[in-house]
């Protein structure tokens, strides 16, 4: 309102004035060149931060393959000496004494035998039953039901192996001996099924192994399996429905082709677990003072359990290294059986 004398007595002049009337002064117009600069400023921080990850993640996975190259340097080079005063052939000598260092005589032939015989019976009994597994929990049971059982075979991972191997020759053995006395009494004209260097009796033989091996990598595979399964696309299943395929049909024509290569890659990892395998093959398996003949009821040591059972008497060097050497040859087994997984599987990510 105006003063008489005609002048306004609003202390803020009208120029002044924010919007709506109220007496604040507006803020000064951001300067484009400062976002500019800000937003420069975040970005650069962005990337150096992207930098130092890819830099930690690089040196972490360079680090890993640095370790597994020493490891097999180190293995190599404690080798050498004994494999150079060996006096029998390392890779056909059914031989291993190592008691006399100045008379060294061993070879893996048996123990290759054993543990390729013994890993690849397992992987033969654990496959399909993996499979039949995943397809189940997959295609089949309800959401419940999947979650449950897949927790309990997810379970079988975490029981120890001393256990397993308990379980095997206590319970197992006498409980297949009469499948095993069968086996080679009606097909013993078969290598596999043939009379072996121990007796059935007590069931310590490759067949027993093997099934206690197909036990205890029947998690992995399952687990691997399970979850390439899940990933088969909805619109194949759904166009496999359209035409009026039924269940199993959706299984045969969209499931197992899709997950052809992650079932190999599961099968390879499993292969790997089952070589490696020590304590519960070794309670297992019965020795024998005579050489493998191909089959699975032979008993004997794999790499691992041999290691294992001579491992109190490393003292010597060219004893040990003996055995050093053998590690070694089931270092670049395990390896290039994880090898051809990994190809595998890269394989069908690719497709």
């Amino acid at each position: 309102m105006d003063s008489p004398s005609g002048h306004s007595n609003d202390p803020v002049p009208a120029a002044e004035r924010g919007r709506g009337g109220v007496g604040l002064v507006d803020e000064p117009a951001p300067n484009p060149d400062d976002q500019g600069k800000n937003t420069a400023r975040r970005r650069s921080a962005r990337r150096r931060g992207d930098v130092v990850f890819a830099r930690l993640s690089a040196a972490a996975g360079l680090t890993l393959v640095v370790a597994i190259g020493l490891i097999g340097l180190f293995l190599l080079i404690k080798a050498i000496p004994s494999l150079a005063a060996d006096h029998a052939n390392f890779f056909t000598s059914t031989q291993f004494d190592t008691n006399d260092p100045k008379n060294l005589r061993f070879g893996i032939r048996d123990l290759l035998v054993v543990t390729v015989l013994s890993s690849a019976f397992a992987l033969l009994l654990a496959v399909p039953v993996a499979i039949g597994i995943a397809i189940y929990l997959t295609r089949y049971a309800p959401r419940r039901l999947s979650r449950l059982f897949g927790g309990l075979i997810d379970l079988l991972a975490a029981v120890p192996s001393i256990v397993f191997g308990l379980w095997g020759i206590l319970v197992l053995a006498p409980a297949i001996t009469p499948v095993a006395v069968w086996l080679n009494r009606y097909l013993g004209w078969f290598p596999l099924f043939a009379t072996g260097n121990v007796s059935l009796t007590g069931g310590g033989t490759i067949f027993t192994a093997g099934v206690v091996l197909a036990v205890m990598i029947l998690p992995i595979i399952t687990a691997v399996t399970r979850e390439v399964y899940r990933q088969t696309p909805v619109a194949h299943i759904e166009a496999a429905q359209a035409l009026g395929a039924t269940q199993w049909e959706v299984v045969r024509m969209t499931v197992l082709p899709f997950g052809r290569s992650g079932t190999v890659a599961a099968a390879m990892l499993g292969l790997g677990r089952a070589l490696g395998e020590t304590v519960a093959v070794l309670i297992i398996l019965r020795s024998s003072a005579k050489p493998s003949h191909f089959s699975l009821f032979d008993g004997g040591y794999t790499f691992a359990s041999k290691i294992a059972s001579a491992a109190a008497e490393f003292s010597a060097a060219l004893p040990t290294g003996a055995y050093i050497a053998a590690g070694f040859v089931l270092f670049v087994l395990t390896f290039l059986v994880n090898a051809v997984a990994r190809a595998i599987a890269n394989r069908g990510v690719a497709r």
